[in-house]
């Protein structure tokens, strides 16, 4: 019963992930960027790559941002 239950919360979780680097109206949603900030590197890069061609001209969200200069997208 606890295996699915926590399978269950990551597929939610990750749907939703998901749906904010993918789909998002905006890259500054308060849940997509806590989820995509707590990814894994190489997700939250993938991320980082998909919100940078979507919104490329917008500053970038928490998690996405250059360590030397938060203006800009890593």
């Amino acid at each position: 019963m606890l295996l699915t239950v926590v399978i269950v919360l990551a597929v939610v979780i990750g749907f939703r992930w998901y749906r904010y680097v993918t789909n998002a109206e905006s890259p500054y949603d308060e849940v997509g960027i806590e989820l995509n900030s707590r990814m894994p590197g190489p997700i939250n890069k993938w991320g980082c790559v998909t919100l940078h061609a979507t919104f490329g001209g917008a500053l970038p969200p928490y998690g996405c941002q250059d360590s030397a200069d938060a203006r800009k997208w890593r």
